[in-house]
């Protein structure tokens, strides 16, 4: 079965991931998921203990191939085994972020086949095969990573134990780096620690308002309005700009009660990187029928075993409970994250 992968493209690699917690001890990892050029059939798998998986390479589908020692819950982009976002019965969470320009892996070998694992797959391999971040550590020292097309670039990852561990998986020039993110944020290219570094860029931060300035004799500035501590949060989609900015809304948002509470939390703290369709493109190529270029954003419990999404055509958040699947019985299927594309409105009527 050969997959083409030529819609992965530039556009697609506006990703924002945050982690917040609750003062239960929920552990919450969320994110938004962006492709601007057509729509997406987006859906989710679930996937049971002993489900056998076999990876694609450059030359078809010819692969590692192992079993699910785990079952999951994925969300996928346009192919099934694609998947980018998901959690296992385990409460192991993993998720894809494109990362052109600055990823590379080693030079494919055919030769190999048998220990190859394609990119847009790791999600799934993780997923099927561990419980903690150590054992992803060991088990990659014993496959190939490769990319299926060039042109897309590479991708890194974020994995998350129950406990809030989260570590950054980059692959470059062919060497896999693990950081551990005690933050929880990230985006796209550069680098995770470029990133991190480029926050002493932003230490005047500061949420509220700045205090009035006595600039001289008579003369008092003061803010015009609330959130001026705020001035110089940039504001474009780049991934740096974006990861300056879940940073703040991450680091100042409240610790709410409840893993729910913090779900709800995350989708609002998203909402600001939900990117308006026709903001990446000039207008003679603004593609039809996309209310937005976020396609999808999902929150994940991990304590109560939860993964919600909404959609660019239904924003009501929904939620696949893992508590009430049984992983040794369950077959493995797909669904759409939509079955219309239509966002549903509750009439209020007046009488």
């Amino acid at each position: 079965m050969a997959v083409s992968v030529s819609l992965y493209a530039e556009k697609a690699n506006a990703c924002t991931g945050i982690a917040l917690k609750a003062l239960d001890g929920s552990r919450v990892v969320a994110r938004t998921v962006e492709w601007a050029a057509t729509p997406m059939q987006c859906g989710y798998v679930v996937a049971p203990r002993g489900h056998a998986h076999r990876s694609y390479t450059p030359t078809g589908d010819n692969g590692l191939e192992y079993t699910s020692v785990y079952g999951y819950v994925g969300i996928y982009t346009e192919y099934e085994p694609f998947v980018v976002e998901g959690v296992n019965e385990a409460g192991l969470s993993a998720g894809l972020f494109f990362f052109p320009q600055y990823g590379e892996y080693a030079p494919y070998n055919p030769a190999d086949n048998d220990k190859t694992l394609c990119d847009m797959q790791f999600v799934s391999w993780v997923l099927s095969q561990f419980s903690t971040i150590d054992q992803v550590k060991q088990g990659l020292s014993k496959i190939d990573l490769v990319t299926l097309n060039h042109k897309i670039g590479a991708v890194h990852w974020r994995i998350t134990e129950p406990n809030g561990r989260m570590v950054v998986l980059e692959v470059v020039a062919g060497v896999p780096h693990f950081y551990e993110n005690n933050l929880g944020v990230l985006t796209n290219a550069p680098g995770f620690q470029w990133h991190m570094t480029n926050l002493n860029n932003y230490v005047n931060l500061e949420p509220g308002s700045a205090p009035d300035n006595d600039i001289t004799k008579g003369i008092t500035l003061k803010s015009l309005g609330h959130g001026s501590g705020m001035l110089g949060l940039p504001g474009d989609f780049t991934p740096p700009s974006r990861f300056v900015r879940a940073t703040f809304f991450q680091t100042t948002s409240p610790e709410w009660a409840t893993g729910f509470d913090t779900v709800v939390q995350a989708f609002h703290i998203l909402n600001n990187f939900d990117i308006p369709i026709g903001s990446q493109h000039v207008k003679s190529e603004i593609p039809k029928g996309m209310p937005s270029a976020t396609q999808f954003t999902s929150a994940t419990d991990l304590k109560a075993m939860k993964l919600y999404y909404r959609t660019a055509w239904n924003s009501n958040i929904r939620c696949i409970d893992l508590m009430d699947i049984d992983f040794h019985k369950i077959r493995y299927q797909s669904h759409p994250l939509d079955n219309t594309q239509v966002q549903p409105v509750e009439v209020v009527k007046v009488r």
